[in-house]
């Protein structure tokens, strides 16, 4: 070969490679957006990967994933509770990925792969309870919740903020938590109790912790670790998990069928995976129990311990049509209700 033609086949190879190596994904993240734009950025420093990623709702990620499902165009889907990632898989939308350190995982984690045929991936895990404005209480009298029951007490009318289930995965997490503690009938009632308490039900199940550290709203129903932010910023926050047992989520991760930069993907997947990835929520201030179990989680991550979990079934309430028969029967009987 002429030198010149060597010369050409090397700069193309090289272009190649470049071209390779930078790359872009597009991703869909449902976690909170610190720790979203967090993990885009280092991994891009990491391997000069440009992420071009959307911070959705589970809800409404879920509903763009199925619009999209003649012509994909994301690749990833990560954090954000794990229902609707369930019900993605069931209909088709998700690609199966087993990792090869599936054993440095904890075991709930391990438990969604089984569940899913290997579509869906446990991310982090975190329990349900409530957050308060310990100033916005004591202005008004009123005492501070400790359980379920405490929430549909006629002094809290106005006072509670939850998100809305047909956006949010941390809504129907509430729902299907206590339909199974309760048995759906006395679940649903006790919905209607709560609705005529609630203020606002927000898009997001993220907007509870900040709009209670501000004291826009007394009291957020949401996942527990999303307060603890705001407490440990010195906002006037106090959380607590309800006394009568709560529900929990397994956060989810997947690779999206038909991906346009699947191997670039299987790269972001793997890094978020990784302890330096998992390490990355609570640099952003973003306190959810990690799924890989080889580092050490920082300290600041709250215990579940003293939580009374109830045995939350996630086969049953990940499938897409149990879903969409709650929310709808909750947009029937409750969302129509006068407050």
């Amino acid at each position: 070969m002429k030198t010149g033609s060597i010369v050409l086949a090397l700069s193309f190879l090289l272009a190649s490679a470049a071209q390779a190596q930078s790359g872009a994904i597009n991703a869909l993240c449902s976690t909170d957006q610190s720790w979203c734009e967090l993990a885009a950025q280092e991994f891009t420093k990491a391997t000069g990967i440009r992420v071009a990623q959307a911070h959705k709702g589970t809800g409404e990620a879920a509903a763009q994933l199925r619009a999209e499902a003649a012509n994909p165009k994301t690749d990833i889907w990560w954090g954000g509770t794990g229902d609707p990632f369930l019900q993605s898989a069931e209909l088709g939308l998700l690609e199966a990925y087993r990792p090869a350190y599936i054993n440095d995982l904890h075991s709930w984690s391990v438990r969604q792969y089984a569940m899913s045929q290997n579509m869906v991936g446990g991310f982090y895990t975190s329990a349900m309870g409530f957050g308060y404005n310990t100033e916005v209480l004591k202005k008004k009298k009123l005492a501070e919740p400790k359980c379920w029951a405490d929430l549909v007490k006629p002094e809290y009318k106005g006072e509670i903020e939850i998100s809305h289930p047909a956006t949010s995965g941390t809504a129907y997490t509430v729902i299907a938590g206590l339909v199974q503690m309760m048995g759906e009938e006395p679940a649903f009632d006790y919905l209607k109790k709560l609705h005529k308490n609630v203020s606002n039900y927000t898009r997001s199940g993220q907007a509870q912790a900040p709009n209670v550290a501000k004291g826009e709203v007394g009291i957020g129903v949401s996942f527990i670790f999303g307060f603890d932010k705001w407490r440990l910023q010195k906002y006037p926050v106090k959380t607590t998990a309800p006394c009568e047992g709560t529900g929990y989520e397994v956060g989810g991760i997947a690779l999206i069928k038909g991906a346009r930069n699947m191997a670039n993907a299987k790269r972001y997947y793997d890094f978020l995976m990784s302890p330096a990835g998992q390490a990355i929520g609570a640099k952003a201030e973003s306190f959810q129990s990690p799924a890989n179990k080889t580092f050490q989680p920082d300290p600041r991550i709250p215990n579940m311990d003293n939580v009374r979990l109830i045995k939350y079934d996630f086969e049953k309430y990940g499938k897409a049509a149990e879903r969409r028969r709650l929310i709808d029967r909750w947009a029937r009987e409750v969302e129509s209700l006068p407050r």
